[in-house]
């Protein structure tokens, strides 16, 4: 199917070949389904298509049976005459075996490349929403990063929003007057949350090199689109912390990129996985957030593809954005189920010669209800599909094989060593320093001046000499203003004038 990716279709019971027209590509789409009907496959089909046409693909490996992309499949494997079996069935007359182009990528650096942003790239917002912060507690971390810009200060990692917030908290009364109420309680609030997400595994996400989207956007010397996969089966242990990163990294794709129009095929496709888990208990700005970049980011060529179990997990604003869409069963055990069900069926341009809720309904495994863009963007006709079988590996790679595609890849040894460059976090600590040194030569000096004083009074006792009255008079005759004044300067530099400075500016920012 020239300017398309064949999906499936054929057969007795079927209707005609249906495939993904690349030009409408990036008009999004939906891949939804029950678990176990087949929604990894048809994950895995379409990156195969969108690779072949050149087309770079990301998408997370929830789990990690995706990784069989970079394998060619066999002819050993069990499921090798069903498989052709079904391609004869479907009409895919040039059904082969073969690998694709992949990269592999991990949060954690232990199965790809190490894959990371800023803290300041991240933003408050998302960082926020990753920290359940409350309305107030997201005030203080606004205020936290305007304090960072307006003083220069890069937020790379963890330790340097950390150090940052102690900072504001001990300063909060004179940039209260400026940047609003600071409470010590939400600081705190926030501070605790920060410890959660490290024992997530959030000290891995934030630092430098930074990712860098180009290197997500890369082409094989033989043009087919290289397919960034994200190894996620882990990271699904802190569920936030996932949909929080592919959030950050859609909404970098947006600001980022430059606009496109309407290409004859997108310049990356992205698969969100999972997807329900970026909705759950959003607040509504974050919603609002990812409507903005659905409906825009068309314009930059970038099509996004949403996995779910159920339509109804994405919001309606959103769901009406996704044109392209393969429905694979729903099951209707309860009467939610049956209501779920029969809305699913109604989002369908209908088709005579089926019901389409009771196709949803009856679909088997690799079965699917379908409807992708036709000209002028309009929604095709739903079909009965039977889902073409995959030309690389069913399956998950054996560790050996991903390691070596991992050291072979053409972005090998670029992530892997982490940079500490100077950042937030060693300005305050130099800062303390400093001022810790400050207060040792302040309270040096005075010790001098206490000495020599000393001496002075024993030599003249020595002598005999007595101070005069009018001299006497005359330091009686201070005024009150300069007498606390000279108290005041000899309390702070002395011993407990170190001590307060040092609590102040030096104690919270010691080297870890």
């Amino acid at each position: 199917m020239d300017g398309h990716i064949f999906i499936g279709g054929g057969g007795e019971d079927h209707g005609v070949k249906q495939g993904l027209s690349l030009s409408y590509a990036n008009r999004h789409g939906l891949v939804a389904g029950a678990t176990g009907t087949g929604k990894t496959v048809t994950l895995q089909i379409m990156a195969e298509g969108f690779s072949a046409a050149g087309v770079p693909v990301f998408l997370s490996d929830v789990k990690g049976d995706l990784s069989g992309l970079a394998a060619a499949g066999s002819e050993t494997f069990k499921l090798h005459e069903a498989f052709t079996s079904r391609a004869e069935k479907i009409g895919f007359d040039d059904y082969v075996y073969e690998k694709f182009p992949v990269l592999f990528w991990d949060l954690f650096g232990e199965q790809g490349h190490p894959i990371r942003t800023t803290v300041s790239d991240m933003g408050p917002l998302l960082l926020s929403r990753l920290m359940e912060l409350t309305e107030a507690q997201e005030g203080i971390l606004n205020i936290a990063f305007r304090v960072a810009d307006d003083q220069g200060m890069a937020l790379l990692d963890l330790k340097d929003l950390q150090a940052l917030l102690v900072w504001v908290g001990e300063n909060r009364a004179e940039l209260g007057l400026r940047y609003g109420n600071i409470s010590p309680a939400s600081i705190g609030a926030i501070q605790r949350r920060l410890l959660v997400l490290e024992n997530q595994g959030g000290t891995k996400l934030f630092g430098e090199p930074a990712l860098e989207l180009s290197d997500m956007m890369r082409t094989e010397t033989d043009g087919r689109g290289m397919i960034s996969i994200l190894a996620a089966d882990t990271l699904m242990g802190a569920p936030r912390l996932y949909a929080t990163f592919l959030l950050w990294l859609l909404s970098e794709l947006f600001e980022q990129l430059p606009e496109v129009g309407d290409p004859d095929k997108p310049k990356l496709v992205f698969f969100f996985d999972e997807a329900h888990l970026l909705f759950d208990d959003a607040p509504k700005a974050l919603v609002d957030k990812v409507e903005q970049v659905a409906r825009l980011i068309r314009s930059k060529g970038v099509g996004v593809y949403f996995v779910t179990q159920n339509p109804a997990d994405v919001p309606e604003d959103i769901l009406g954005q996704l044109g392209n869409r393969v429905q694979h069963a729903l099951r209707a055990f309860t009467a939610k189920d049956r209501k779920e069900l029969r809305m699913a069926a109604e989002t369908y341009r209908e088709n005579p010669r089926f019901n389409t809720e009771d196709a949803i309904r009856e679909v088997g495994v690799g079965e699917a209800v379908t409807s992708f863009l036709q000209k002028k963007g309009v929604p095709g006709i739903v079909e009965r599909t039977l889902i073409r079988p995959p030309s690389s590996q069913l399956g998950p790679l054996e560790k050996g094989a991903r390691k070596q595609v991992v050291d072979t890849s053409p972005i090998a040894g670029k992530y892997e060593t982490l940079v500490d460059r100077e950042s937030a976090y060693e300005i305050l600590t130099r800062r303390a320093a400093e001022a810790a040194r400050e207060a040792e030569e302040a309270e040096r000096k005075e010790e001098e001046l206490e000495a020599a004083e000393r001496e002075y009074r024993a030599a003249r006792r020595y002598s005999g000499t007595r101070v005069s009255r009018s001299s006497s008079r005359s330091r009686k005759s201070d005024s009150l203003g300069e007498a606390l004044g000279k108290a005041v300067i000899k309390e702070l530099g002395g011993t407990t004038g170190r001590r307060i400075v040092r609590g102040i500016l030096g104690g919270l920012f010691k080297s870890r």
